[in-house]
């Protein structure tokens, strides 16, 4: 194992703890027989708004193709449907069947549940959930700063 750096490598530490809590969270929708990636597209529609591909798949966290793939399947499971906007009928719209919405309400519940428990083992009263957003939009904001070279 390296030795300790000086300080924490914050990068190795959040995608250690994004591995870990992904695996947790796939055993949790495991047991209502829905993947990790059906949750996103479930959540990202449970609004009943109708959103675009491109929308989902930003909060999915997934390429358009295999986004696509993802809904088809979705689709052809009574999951999700598609509908032409109503503003603009090129562009398709992705909602929820009554069959989807049973499905996110009971894995919302599970999800929540889990997410409870896990943050008060840890004892964090929310701040956690203020932090990680602020670290990404300060991540964008600033630029990268190059190593110094040693003067010769």
């Amino acid at each position: 194992m390296p030795s300790e750096p000086s300080s924490p490598d914050l990068a190795h530490l959040l995608s250690h703890a994004e591995r870990r809590l992904g695996r947790r969270l796939a055993a949790v929708l495991a047991e209502e027989g829905c993947s990790v990636e059906e949750w996103r597209v479930l959540s990202a529609v449970a609004d009943g708004q109708g959103h675009p591909m491109s929308e989902i798949a930003d909060h999915a966290l997934m390429p358009a193709p295999t986004l696509t793939k993802l809904v088809d399947r979705m689709v052809a499971g009574n999951l999700v449907y598609r509908r032409p906007a109503p503003d603009d009928r090129r562009r398709v719209l992705l909602h929820l069947t009554a069959r989807g919405r049973i499905l996110h309400q009971r894995a919302a519940h599970r999800v929540h549940s889990d997410q409870t428990r896990l943050l008060d083992a840890i004892g964090d009263q929310g701040k956690l959930a203020q932090l990680l957003p602020l670290l990404t939009a300060t991540v964008d904001g600033l630029p990268a700063v190059a190593p110094s070279r040693p003067h010769s």
